[in-house]
């Protein structure tokens, strides 16, 4: 399918999407987002791809929410609809079994951070901002983000968000634990290769079991929590890189993991 609405580059194992509609704020109409599923299918089928970095275009926004324009003629069903295609979108991000980084550089309010909480790190610019302002609109968070930001940050900071609609800086943000670091406007883009090239070179399984443990496992009871962690890391001694790790290290050498 055309990927209009995007930009796509690789940089060695990172892979950068790139919500490419700044004259929109990077808004998620229906077609962004169909985009979107089709780009991070393609990341999750490609080996060469280990790590995925989202960003928005532009230096005003991430994504500043969905469009509007769109959602105000839609019916109940549609909305319906709208809301599960939204929620399918953060949750392939989530299950992606690769790092899945969003770069916030600006405005990152409504579906926009329902995006970045389907994200497994979030990284912000200390310019950027964050919101759930959809009840000034007479609705409420559609794409997950009732659900996601009060495993994020709690019940108290969902509700406040969520009630008021009000915005809040990246350095609350990062307070509440929605945001994992916090940067310097101009250093954001490098911060971000930097972490996304690191855990390029870590081992692809190990990263996979991290994820599947604190994902899938964290939302389970605490004794099949416990089975998901001792599933994922019998995983990881099947590989060639576990034993490449663990022979670097007993020789005092830098691993080379190959992804097998």
């Amino acid at each position: 399918m055309s990927l209009a609405n995007l930009l796509i580059e690789d940089r060695g194992a990172v892979r950068r999407i790139t919500v490419n509609r700044p004259d929109k704020l990077n808004a998620l109409n229906r077609e962004t987002i169909a985009q979107l599923h089709h780009a991070f299918a393609e990341a999750a089928g490609e080996p060469s791809v280990r790590v995925v970095v989202l960003a928005g275009a532009g230096n005003k926004a991430f994504v500043a929410g969905a469009d509007i324009s769109e959602l105000a003629s839609q019916t109940p069903v549609e909305a319906r609809d709208t809301s599960r295609f939204g929620q399918q979108l953060m949750s392939r991000i989530e299950a992606l079994g690769k790092p899945v980084i969003a770069e916030i550089g600006g405005y990152c309010l409504g579906g926009g951070m329902e995006l970045a909480m389907g994200c497994h790190l979030r990284i912000a610019s200390e310019k950027a901002r964050f919101g759930q302002p959809e009840v000034n609109l007479g609705l409420i968070p559609g794409f997950g983000g009732t659900q996601r930001l009060l495993r994020l940050a709690g019940r108290s900071a969902t509700l406040e968000l969520c009630l008021t609609g009000e915005q809040i800086s990246a350095e609350r943000a990062y307070q509440l634990g929605i945001v994992s670091r916090l940067v310097a406007a101009e250093e954001l883009e490098a911060e971000c290769m930097k972490l996304a090239e690191h855990l390029a070179g870590l081992a692809p399984q190990a990263l996979r079991g991290v994820l599947d443990s604190v994902i899938a496992g964290g939302e389970a009871a605490l004794p099949l929590g416990l089975e998901f962690e001792t599933q994922a890391f019998a995983v990881a001694f099947s590989t060639e890189d576990m034993r490449e790790g663990t022979s670097a290290f007993l020789e005092r050498r830098k691993p080379q993991f190959q992804g097998r």
